[in-house]
């Protein structure tokens, strides 16, 4: 059975993961197949925007840990490699998060590597890095708090608690919460609306808001001038291209009939 499932749609795909008798753990097999899915998803311009949600009653439920207990340190230390993160990092247009159930610990980090979450009701999200014991390598600590505030993500951090769908949804976590029949057609319903964008500015404006909200504000406005005006160079250098080639259309077809 293939651990993480690729369906390629029009504009978009939805990534799977597909371990739902093990809610969806991150065995070194799905995590092999998952970075091979968003490598192949990265490598095609046709796919603007992933949708990545889980199969069963899991979203993800972090690393397999019957997994990791038979692991030697210098595995174990290969275990905490963010290859997970960083082929979501590679995709550069818009990740969908459809969190359909648990989320927990690196499932969480997972969900946060989205650019918008959308949960159903049976969403829950907990990190529990600290009861584990280890400590979180793929952003958890420094993303959470930009989203919720510093107080709410170390009450979630420090006490591993489950964080559930409504609360999530009032704390600024995800975007909507919905019905757990709704949440792919919602999800599909967003990628469709954001493949209806043009596609080179799509993908520019996703560092846009993600390099800008790093900087000072000062310097994210002058920065965000400064593309501006590139991107304007480029539309008008297109749009003077595409007259240029209808006017040379026009005389061949005018030369032609002539």
């Amino acid at each position: 059975m293939n651990q993480v499932l690729l369906d390629n749609r029009n504009g978009y795909a939805i990534v799977t993961l597909n371990r739902p008798d093990d809610m969806n753990a991150l065995s070194r097999e799905l995590r092999t197949d998952f970075v091979a899915a968003f490598d192949e998803c990265t490598a095609d311009e046709a796919i603007r925007v992933v949708i990545l949600t889980g199969n069963g009653r899991a979203f993800c439920a972090g690393f397999d840990l019957k997994e990791l207990a038979g692991s030697s340190e210098q595995d174990a230390s290969q275990e905490a490699d963010n290859v997970v993160a960083r082929a979501m990092e590679r995709f550069e247009g818009p990740i969908i998060g459809a969190v359909n159930g648990h989320a927990i610990t690196g499932g969480f980090e997972m969900a946060l590597a989205c650019d918008v979450l959308i949960a159903s009701e049976n969403a829950r999200f907990a990190d529990t890095h600290a009861r584990v014991g280890i400590l979180p390598g793929w952003g958890l600590s420094q993303k959470l708090p930009r989203l919720i505030g510093l107080s709410r993500a170390k009450e979630i951090s420090f006490t591993g608690a489950p964080v559930f769908a409504s609360q999530a949804y009032e704390w600024g976590l995800v975007n909507h919460v919905v019905a757990q029949e709704e949440l792919l057609p919602r999800a599909i319903e967003l990628a469709e609306n954001m493949c209806a964008c043009v596609p080179h500015v799509l993908k520019q404006y996703k560092p846009l808001i993600d390099q800008g909200y790093s900087m000072p504000y000062s310097e994210a406005l002058l920065w965000e001038e400064q593309e501006a005006i590139e991107s304007a160079k480029q539309a008008s250098a297109a749009f003077v291209r595409a007259r240029r080639e209808a006017v040379m259309d026009r005389g061949r077809s005018e030369k032609n009939e002539g």
